[in-house]
């Protein structure tokens, strides 16, 4: 898992731990004491902490390189890693702007390309995706963590279909609010809104099945279609 703090990673990787080796992949690696603790309890074979900066790009091959070679074919991955950001703050600092598209764009196109040409060899293996709505149709509120997430949508998309028939699998999971650590302090959308345990769940199974975009709640996709034909004018007043 890539971003091993994440509470939605977290939740997914606790209901696929038993009996696998489980690599928790972040910054100070060496803190991760209570999250390697919840998967061993989980019933995973092993539990290894390992230091991973989502941001340093350059590094990546080598490191999932290292990651195949001391640990062994990879199952599944799940790229949990990611920014909200501040939009008023990257309103004015392009730097932070940049930083939070890096993060949540760039470092993920180059980690999922990676992953797809190590699993395409190894002709198996499962990838998780964290779309949002956010992405669906970027709104005024929040334009920089949405864009970001809208190019993330449309890798992943076309990446899902080049690997159609190489026998791996690409999950890509659209969820809406999700109230957690990310969203502390932000009012969740009635119906619309979601726990990190209800899109664990709901990833686990799109992993059994093999299934294409799952969205969670499931009434998003429908708001979805509903979203794009609301017009310019009202779509720049909503809200987050």
């Amino acid at each position: 898992m890539l971003g091993g703090r994440s509470e939605i990673g977290l939740e997914t990787v606790e209901r696929l731990a038993s009996g696998r080796v489980v690599i928790l992949a972040a910054r100070r690696s060496d803190d991760l004491t209570e999250e390697i603790a919840r998967i061993t309890a989980a019933g995973a074979s092993a539990v290894h902490g390992v230091e991973f900066d989502a941001d340093d790009t350059a590094a990546h091959h080598s490191w999932f390189e290292k990651i195949v070679a001391e640990h062994g074919p990879i199952g599944v991955a799940v790229l949990a890693f990611g920014v909200l950001g501040n939009q008023a703050l990257a309103e004015q600092d392009p730097a932070h702007a940049v930083a939070i598209v890096h993060t949540d764009y760039v470092a993920q196109i180059n980690a999922l390309t990676i992953l797809a040409n190590l699993l395409r060899v190894q002709g198996a293996g499962q990838i998780v995706v964290f779309s949002s709505i956010a992405g669906v149709r970027v709104r005024r509120a929040n334009y920089v963590y949405g864009s970001a997430k809208a190019g993330l949508d449309g890798f992943a998309s076309g990446l899902a279909d080049a690997l159609h028939g190489s026998g791996v699998h690409l999950l890509l999971v659209r969820s809406g609010f999700v109230v957690g650590r990310m969203t502390e302090g932000m009012s969740p959308v009635p119906l619309l809104s979601s726990t990190p345990d209800q899109v664990a769940a709901a990833v686990v199974k799109g992993l059994q099945t093999r299934a294409g975009p799952v969205w969670i709640p499931r009434v998003l996709r429908p708001a979805a279609l509903v979203m794009r034909l609301v017009p310019q004018r009202v779509w720049r007043q909503m809200p987050r």
